[in-house]
């Protein structure tokens, strides 16, 4: 059977939407340029603003703009990305996200910035895949987005977080929207905002102003499926704004976001099923029956036909691995196929109905579920330093699991990778948004005879919010790498580089004598507590004061150490550890279990791929 994508009528209107995702062509259009002043005087010399012409919605012609008079000329100079990450930061209320009182988070407001960027009519008409769930959700996305791509269409992801630069959350056809097209969508939302928001209806926050940017670079963009994944909870989410999508689905639930979304799983179901719709189809996983419950509640109150997706069967890969590890991957993966299956019934694109006979995949899919990528999700990377120096081996494990029962999974998933039981495959990276950064199924091929080359040493490099219990998710790693013969020798507690109050390669830290190191060493009381065999309690890790061994090696400087672990003032000096203690023994193999935020991955990718 044959799947073909919609034929692509791009107006000529707009020159940016084009199947280019990078350097639009300006062939079809002219640039008039500023009048003749300093550069100085512009604060965005090439800065593309849109109008929306009334014969033509969702249409961008674009023309110049001059801004800046009267701009500080000590300020350092910002690229044009640069200032856009500036005005994005400007968006970041610095309140927890639980915190009440910012009028931002009033969610009727969407509703206001929908028909600020005049996007009623396009959202409508978008064909939309809609995901919701504690685990996983993401890595469902990716593999429907995927499918779907292989099958021929034009597709749109948006995702969060993103690891180290924003544009990963915007993929088209599979790649991150390009800088100058970010650019340009990004200012004229901007500035449509600017223009238009009051004080009854303020400028959207932070996330909410990404979750409408994706809709904007989606109508433009003219992409034939919209794949949505939710950014917390799903009843008052920003991508719920969506009325009517073609399908919706709720990835593995679990404990996360409590302080939100409620202390049961029941409550935190019925907050995920609030991205269900009348008469809309929805899939879900196997779920505990607390969870499921609910689920089956609300869809029977929308009359929504809910189904359970079964776990894909590896036989039907044709031999192939699926791009994204783990074994958790194959529930997501058959969650994916459910909801392409429905989504191309239900636009008109195919008369077979997958999800009743599994046992056969047409080879688009299985071409999807292998090549299909996300970063920082059981991803394999070596140091790029320690490799040209040829001196031992250094490995990071990354995976940004941050809730409990996502801790088990990385465990598993860690402790199989080491041993040579998880096979890395090569594959081509192209469908990556970030070409030059590995992902978990491309150049890293470990077996169990190169294992036993060296002797290997396992590290854990930790580091999770302060809305997060560390007391559930320390003990679920610790005892699910015991369970698999992994011990780890040290335990290294860092800060993040990145800060949430801050966008952009500027959003770093504080210097290291800034940094305030309480949470991480009660992270790090914690662990020790573990390691001992001790029960830790709310009291045990107040009272609990192991003596710490200030350390004044050059490479350790300002680090506390304890016989079983190590914090670090910053990241980059525990980096420096690694490397000196892999420098220290060329023989050995050095991996390091890199979980608990996916910040925290992202920063260590910044860091070891430069």
């Amino acid at each position: 059977m044959e799947i073909r994508g919609a034929n692509y009528n791009y107006n000529p209107y707009c020159p940016l939407a084009s199947k280019s995702n990078c350097q639009p062509s300006l062939s079809s259009y002219s640039i008039q340029h500023p009048p003749l002043v300093s550069t100085k005087t512009l604060l965005h010399p090439l800065r593309l603003r849109f109008t929306s012409p009334s014969h033509f919605s969702g249409c961008v012609p674009i023309e110049m703009s001059q801004a800046g008079e009267g701009k500080d000329d000590t300020k350092p100079t910002l690229s044009p990305y640069e200032e856009a990450m500036e005005a994005l930061s400007s968006l970041i209320t610095k309140r927890s996200r639980a915190d009440k009182s910012n009028k931002g988070d009033k969610y009727e407001l969407l509703f206001d910035y929908v028909k600020i960027l005049e996007l009623e009519e396009p959202i409508k008409q978008m064909k939309v895949i809609h995901v919701a769930g504690t685990k996983g959700k993401g890595s469902t996305c990716a593999f429907s987005e995927s499918i779907l791509r292989s099958c021929g269409f034009r597709t749109g992801l948006f995702t969060s977080p993103h690891l180290i630069d924003v544009r990963e959350r915007f993929r088209l056809d599979g790649m991150d929207i390009c800088e100058d097209k970010f650019l340009a969508y990004f200012w004229w939302c901007f500035d449509r905002f600017k223009e238009r928001t009051t004080d009854e209806v303020p400028m959207p926050t932070y996330f909410r102003f990404l979750a409408l940017l994706a809709f904007k670079i989606f109508a433009a963009e003219q992409v034939d499926v919209a794949i949505l994944e939710v950014g917390l909870g799903g009843k008052y989410d920003a991508t719920n704004v969506v009325e009517n999508p073609v399908v919706c689905g709720i990835s593995s639930l679990g404990y996360d976001h409590m302080e939100i979304l409620g202390n049961t799983l029941g409550q935190i179901a019925g907050e995920k099923a609030g991205i269900f719709k009348r008469g809309v189809p929805a899939f879900t996983v196997p779920q505990p029956d607390e969870a499921m419950l609910v689920l089956e509640d609300k869809a029977s109150e929308l009359d929504v036909h809910l189904e359970v997706a079964a776990p894909l069967d590896a036989s039907v890969l044709s031999g192939l691995h699926l791009g994204l590890e783990g074994e958790h991957q194959y529930i997501n993966a058959g969650l994916a196929i459910a909801l392409c299956s429905t989504w191309l019934q239900r636009t008109g694109h195919s008369e077979i109905n997958y999800l009743k006979d599994m046992t056969h995949l047409p080879e688009q899919f299985v071409k999807g579920l292998a090549t299909a990528a996300l970063q920082g999700r059981a991803q394999i990377v070596p140091d790029q330093l320690i490799e040209s120096e040829s001196l031992g081996e250094l490995v990071f494990y990354l995976d940004g699991a941050h809730s409990p029962e996502s801790m088990d999974v990385c465990a598993k998933w860690f402790s199989l990778a080491i041993r040579g039981d998880y096979k890395q495959h090569n594959s081509s990276a192209s469908n990556i948004g970030h070409n030059e950064l590995e992902t978990s199924h491309d150049s890293v091929e470990i077996s169990h005879h190169e294992a036993s080359k060296k002797s290997a040493t396992q590290f854990l490099l930790f580091n999770c919010m302060s809305v997060r219990d560390p007391e559930l998710l320390l003990p679920r790693l610790m005892r699910a790498c015991a369970s698999h013969g992994v011990h780890f020798q040290k335990a290294l507690f860092v800060p993040n580089i990145s800060v949430y109050y801050k966008v952009g390669a500027s959003a770093s830290s504080p210097t290291d004598t800034q940094v305030d190191l309480s949470w991480q060493l009660t992270l790090q009381r914690i662990w020790e507590n573990l390691v001992h065999g001790e029960k830790v309690t709310g009291n045990d890790v107040k009272n609990t004061d192991h003596t710490h061994e200030e350390v004044t090696d050059d490479a350790e400087k300002g680090a506390r150490s304890c016989e079983n672990s190590k914090v670090f003032p910053s990241l980059p000096v525990a980096i420096n550890w690694l490397r000196d203690t892999v420098r220290k023994n060329r023989s050995g193999r050095s991996q390091v279990l890199v979980t608990g935020s996916l910040h925290l991955v992202g920063d260590v990718l910044r860091l070891v791929k430069k």
